[in-house]
């Protein structure tokens, strides 16, 4: 929503250590379920929408995309620390909300009933579910480098599975979301397979049999453990997505982004790089 954006911080959550803590930024929209609010506002105004706040305030907001992502990344946190009390390696979220304070009081409230106790730093004492986080990640212009999307473009199919053939032995460049994915599994391999509250997958539109060996010698050289992989051939990621059911979808192309959301899978554009 395009209202100044709000300072209002509760100062008794205690953040993670920033160098240590893996940090998301979260907006109050994408936690919380604002379509019907922020229609209002564009249709009628800011006084409109602030008198509409004000009036239901005390009527907590539907969970919205990123609920249950939310919910899943305390539970990582909660286990990491019953593991290990003195744990650095966590999740810290940051909930940015544009909200002026007098239309926040709903915001806040809405927290509240959901064991969330700030406004734009939530606390770490989520009431969670206990199922593991799952993350799944596209492949080439997400984990990877768009290299080979770029031969794609210029040479077609064929010619990028001649150039993935003779690229066989040579690790692929990063993909922008490569980092977080070996964060990810850093906390990941703090617990065994079977107890670890983290699952991680690629969903690659990649053949297994022409392009796949490449990929899999990427992560084995950066040291990044999936827990499965999924090489499409090019067919519709949605139905796998439906199937794993991710907290998170992350993929470079809009169609798939649209597959995702048409099986209620909370998904994000990661644009690409050329």
């Amino acid at each position: 929503m395009a209202e100044p954006e709000s300072t209002v911080i509760n100062t008794n959550v205690k953040q993670k250590d920033p160098s240590k803590a893996l940090v998301i930024a979260v907006t109050t929209r994408a936690i919380f379920n604002l379509e019907k609010e922020h229609k209002l506002y564009l249709e009628k105004g800011k006084e409109e929408y602030t008198r509409h706040q004000q009036a239901n305030q005390d009527k907590p907001l539907p969970p919205g995309t990123a609920f249950a992502f939310i919910q899943a990344v305390q539970y990582v946190n909660k286990k990491m620390l019953e593991s290990n009390p003195a744990e650095k390696d966590l999740f810290d979220i940051l909930v940015l909300s544009n909200n002026s304070p007098e239309s926040g009081a709903r915001i806040i409230n809405s927290a509240k009933h959901y064991g969330v106790s700030a406004a734009l730093i939530f606390q770490q004492e989520v009431q969670a579910p206990s199922t593991p986080l799952r993350v799944v990640f596209d492949g080439d212009a997400v984990l990877f480098s768009d290299e080979t999307d770029q031969i794609f473009q210029e040479h077609g199919l064929e010619g990028a599975v001649r150039y993935e053939q003779a690229m066989e032995a040579v690790p692929m460049g990063e993909g922008p979301l490569k980092s977080f994915a070996v964060h990810l599994g850093k906390m990941r391999r703090k617990f065994s397979q079977e107890k670890s509250p983290i699952r991680t997958y690629l969903v690659t539109a990649r053949s297994g049999r022409d392009m796949g060996i490449r990929a899999i010698k990427t992560l084995r050289e950066w040291g990044l453990a999936i827990d499965e992989a999924f090489f499409m051939d090019g067919a519709p990621k949605g139905p796998i997505l439906a199937q794993i059911q991710p907290h998170i979808f992350f993929d470079d192309g809009l169609h798939n982004i649209q597959g995702a959301q048409n099986v209620g899978v909370p998904s994000a554009w990661v644009p690409s790089c050329y």
